[in-house]
């Protein structure tokens, strides 16, 4: 696992409970350079005016929550980095929120209660498994495939240059 300690993370939740039991699970893993916002409007402000390198938010907030906080730091004339990882945490968990979060440009999801594990895991996903962005009419994030296409050899495989993402 990389050193954690240089990392910049905003972290977006509209509890402050939870932003300190975020911040305290990043202090563990040396991280200290940690902005914190309370909406989706502040977060966005951070990320227009601080050089980001990972943002977790919460799903569900008032005003602006995290799937449209997504889509709006996806766009790159509102942000200066539509790169920037993002870890969406929810308490919900169904299939169809977690499909929403990933179809918005979300790099990872992970369940409350959160769990320093959990948050490690997710953030040495980022670091050591990036996925290259894809961008097509309809969406602009992380390329939403897990699995290695150059590992499968049947009848429906493209030619390597179809297979390749169109990368931002």
């Amino acid at each position: 696992m990389a050193d954690l300690r240089p990392l910049r993370i905003l972290i977006v939740d509209d509890n402050p409970h939870m932003l300190k039991i975020v911040r305290t699970i990043l202090n563990a893993f040396g991280v200290t350079l940690i902005y914190e916002a309370l909406s989706g409007h502040e977060a966005l402000e951070v990320a227009r005016n601080e050089a980001i390198d990972i943002i977790i938010t919460d799903y569900q907030m008032d005003g602006m929550n995290g799937v449209e906080l997504i889509k709006s730091l996806r766009d790159q004339n509102r942000v200066a980095n539509p790169l920037v990882p993002i870890i969406m945490l929810s308490a919900y968990s169904e299939k169809s929120r977690v499909f929403e979060a990933r179809d918005a440009g979300t790099t990872e999801f992970c369940c409350k209660p959160i769990t320093a594990k959990d948050l490690l895991a997710k953030i040495a996903m980022i670091i050591d498994r990036p996925r290259p962005f894809v961008r097509t009419k309809v969406y602009f994030g992380p390329d939403r495939r897990r699995h290695d296409p150059s590992k499968y050899r049947g009848p429906e495989r493209r030619s390597d240059d179809e297979a390749k993402p169109n990368v931002a």
